[in-house]
């Protein structure tokens, strides 16, 4: 719930960003991006072996299933943080994630999590093959309890 109030700080410091000629950046908040460092590194030790188009198996409930849920968690926070901000300021913390490579990171991270067959094992349709459920067709709900 926090997040989207949090661009609005970024506002007034806006003006002051616009007059230099190099090209500027903008962190969104230092503590959200302090973590996902942090999150990064883990999660490349994780992943170091396993090659782009290879997919990491990670077991449920495990140490490494919680730092790769912290990760995306952590994303999710920072796209939240992003849709809220005016355009001329996520131009400002897209730069940021230029150049701390985040992105980047966040889409090698991403091809070596996506599971090969995407499909969905929760409840299914009693008719085999028929309407094959995967992760893109249905809408995962992720309460906690």
């Amino acid at each position: 719930r926090l997040m989207p109030e949090l661009p609005k700080f970024d506002d007034e410091d806006l003006k002051s960003y616009g007059d230099e000629e190099e090209e500027c950046a903008l962190s969104p908040p230092a503590a959200l991006m302090s973590v996902l460092a942090t999150q990064e590194l883990l999660l490349e030790n994780i992943l170091e072996c396993i090659p782009v188009g290879e997919f990491a198996v990670i077991q449920p409930l495990s140490d490494e299933f919680c730092l790769v849920l912290g990760y995306l968690l952590t994303w999710k926070l920072t796209l939240a943080f992003f849709k809220a901000a005016s355009s001329q300021l996520r131009v400002l913390y897209s730069q940021y994630l230029r150049r701390t490579k985040s992105l980047n990171k966040l889409l090698y991270h991403l091809f070596r999590l996506m599971p090969e067959n995407p499909v969905f094992s929760g409840p299914t349709s009693e008719v085999p093959n028929k309407d094959i459920k995967t992760f893109f067709t249905e809408e995962l709900h992720l309460d906690v309890k």
